[in-house]
């Protein structure tokens, strides 16, 4: 995919298509193709995961996303059994960045979703998997790391829009969860507040 923003200085050095330079890179087999119709990839959803859950380190996202997991390594992973699933990015407890899928591929982590007026929010967003459990707070490195990530996908694609898969999938979904400072990443970013859930903006 080029967009307009592939112009933007630095493009070039943080990016090879659609894949982060600075990302350690292991390809996901849960991707796809996004629609050929479609409006601009204006989305980041931020997602947390940690498996077993509340279990950091280990490589066990790694393996999830790869399709690689061991069903029989821990009693939990029977229940997520033949799960295929992915996302584009993924950032440890470490602030470490793994990618997945090229973003200009379709990852699948948003399932059944609606968010500024449209479905099926993996055509047209980019996935971001914290390492985390829903309530605890995350680590500071993590922000650092998301926050660099934010701004290196705006060289590449017109984001508008930044979520919590909570957000676009209400009642469904609960990640990131409460322990997510969304102010913070808001401040970090100096984004302005309407890109941000509703619910999370400052207060003017």
């Amino acid at each position: 995919m080029t967009t307009s923003a592939d112009a933007v200085d630095g493009t070039s050095s943080m990016w090879d298509g659609g894949w982060h330079r600075l990302a350690k890179r292991l390809v996901s087999p849960n991707q796809g193709m996004r629609p050929h119709v479609m409006t601009a990839i204006d989305l980041i959803v931020v997602h947390s995961i940690s498996l077993p859950p509340g279990e950091f380190g280990g490589g066990a996202v790694q393996q999830l996303f790869t399709n690689q997991l061991d069903w029989d390594a821990h009693p939990y992973f029977q229940s997520i059994r033949g799960l295929q699933v992915s996302s584009h990015f993924f950032i440890d407890r470490a602030g470490a960045l793994w990618q997945f899928v090229d973003c200009d591929q379709r990852a699948w982590h948003a399932g059944q979703s609606s968010y500024r007026g449209r479905s099926q929010c993996n055509d047209d967003s980019i996935g971001i998997e914290l390492e985390g459990l829903e309530g605890l707070p995350f680590e500071p490195a993590q922000y650092s790391a998301l926050a660099a990530l934010c701004r290196d996908i705006t060289l590449r694609y017109p984001i508008q829009h930044v979520a919590g898969h909570e957000h676009i999938a209400p009642g469904r979904k609960q990640d990131p969860g409460p322990g997510f400072d969304w102010y913070h990443l808001q401040q970090s970013l100096n984004w302005p507040p309407d890109r941000f859930p509703e619910a999370f903006r400052p207060a003017p």
